[in-house]
């Protein structure tokens, strides 16, 4: 799983700033870790029946500054991830979501430009390039690439397989 090719390529759903992880999946759903389960409250205080949605599966989240702000839960990123959302673009991310994020093998990107998306655009993103292109507005942006292990364990669908994998290589 290394060295593939990685892109991403859809619709955009706009949030704003600050969206804490409650927004993101409130503490009220908390009772199982079930990616699926919680994928279907994903964004739920933020827009109702957002996760239930049948239009999720390979779009893109955009939002402002602090995304992922509150809590260290780390089924935000997972229930993002299980509606399947391919990529969230922000202007910024709070710390620990950003680590989340990554060691769920959910790709995110830190743009200051997010805001130059709008509701139902179209994006195409090249990891490898570091290029983000509004297909709609006919725009583009960059951002620093991805490191390849930074890709591999995105590849891998989180930090855990990715050990795995590698575990298995060497024989442990």
């Amino acid at each position: 799983m290394s060295n593939t090719t990685m892109k991403r390529k859809g619709s955009c759903f706009v949030f704003g700033d600050n969206v804490n992880t409650d927004e993101i999946i409130p503490a009220r759903y908390l009772s199982t870790s079930d990616p699926a389960e919680l994928a279907l409250y994903c964004m739920e205080d933020a827009r109702s029946g957002f996760g239930r949605r049948d239009d999720l599966s390979g779009s893109i989240m955009i939002a402002g500054e602090n995304f992922g702000c509150g809590s260290s839960r780390e089924h935000a990123p997972i229930s993002i991830k299980a509606s399947g959302i391919g990529c969230v673009i922000a202007k910024s991310f709070a710390r620990i979501f950003l680590r989340n994020s990554f060691n769920i093998g959910l790709p995110i990107i830190e743009l200051p430009e997010a805001d130059q998306f709008g509701e139902g655009d179209e994006v195409e993103i090249d990891f490898d390039r570091g290029l983000v292109r509004n297909l709609t507005k006919n725009k583009e942006f960059t951002f620093n690439p991805y490191p390849e292990f930074l890709k591999k364990v995105i590849d891998y669908g989180g930090w855990l397989s990715y050990a795995k994998a590698e575990l298995m290589k060497e024989g442990a």
